[in-house]
């Protein structure tokens, strides 16, 4: 019978055999050593792993920041009215929000997809798994003109800022609200569209709320329309008659119509042009006159 004890102290290494037992024990005891020594050291290099994995994965995450992609537009103009959107798209966002706030106030409009002002015309918006974020406004006035700022919420917060201009486009036509046309000359007007952020894709015009047909028997009607930041339209009416007398209205698509009042004269009265503007002329120099005659 062999009565066989074994202590092992594993921080000290330490394996101690008693008993009554045979020459073998030694090279066991280095063996038993050599087993313990290996799942030791196996047990180090995991946890050593697991800790360095854990510091590159929080280090890769702090250096892999968000930002913004300021390719994006910064200055939008928007037609007082038409509905504007401004954006901004957020790189590697992570588990952060994106806000809209308003400078001239500091007033918080959005957060995520949601709103929080309680004016129904800004809405944000946000499709899944895209990077852009925006901020809708519905009919315009010129006094949402300002900077909105685009935030991430990173600690401390950083913005992008985006600048709104809200136009209200003018329609104008030269020499209005009235004119005098002799007869069988030609009838040049012209329409100016000034501060559209685009020019009008159409201009229409019309006679006494009547849309003007260009390919009508009467013939001698043109219209000429150069596009650019200032839109001009021109109609031309050749030889005027009587019946071409009357409100010539130029409509544009993006903005408000303005109107004229066309007056067709004889050239045997051409005085007429002017027949408001001398009564009220003589009125003026009535009392001039007669105090000169009491003088001298």
């Amino acid at each position: 019978m062999y009565r066989k004890r074994w202590t092992v102290k594993a921080l000290g290494m330490d394996l101690q055999y008693s008993g009554n037992g045979t020459g073998w024990c030694k090279p066991f005891k280095m063996i038993c050593v050599f087993i313990l020594f290996m799942l030791l050291h196996e047990s180090i290099a995991y946890e050593s792993h697991v800790f360095m994995a854990d510091t590159f994965q929080e280090r890769t995450t702090a250096e892999i920041d968000s930002y913004f992609d300021t390719t994006m537009p910064s200055n939008i103009t928007g037609l007082a009215g038409e509905t504007v959107q401004l954006a901004c798209r957020v790189k590697n966002i992570g588990n952060r929000t994106v806000s809209w706030v308003r400078h001239r106030d500091i007033h918080l409009l959005t957060v995520g997809t949601y709103t929080y002002t309680s004016d129904q015309r800004f809405e944000a918006m946000h499709k899944l798994h895209t990077e852009e974020w925006i901020l809708r406004i519905r009919y315009p006035q010129r006094k949402d003109s300002g900077i909105y700022e685009c935030q991430i919420s990173t600690t401390p917060p950083i913005g992008h800022p985006v600048r709104l201009t809200i136009v209200e486009p003018v329609t104008e036509i030269a020499g209005g609200p009235e004119l005098f046309i002799n007869k069988d000359s030609t009838i040049n007007l012209t329409c100016y569209v000034r501060h559209a952020p685009e020019p009008p894709s159409t201009i229409i015009w019309s006679h006494n709320h009547q849309a003007i047909n260009f390919d009508s028997p009467r013939g001698g009607i043109s219209l000429v329309t150069e596009k650019g930041p200032v839109t001009s339209s021109r109609l031309l009416i050749q030889k005027a008659i009587d019946r071409d007398s009357g409100l010539y209205t130029c409509s544009p698509n993006n903005t408000h119509p303005n109107s004229v009042r066309v007056h067709i004269v004889n050239e045997e009265h051409p005085a007429a042009m002017h027949h408001g503007r001398g009564d009220r002329m003589a009125a003026t120099l009535l009392p001039v006159v007669l105090l000169l005659r009491i003088i001298f």
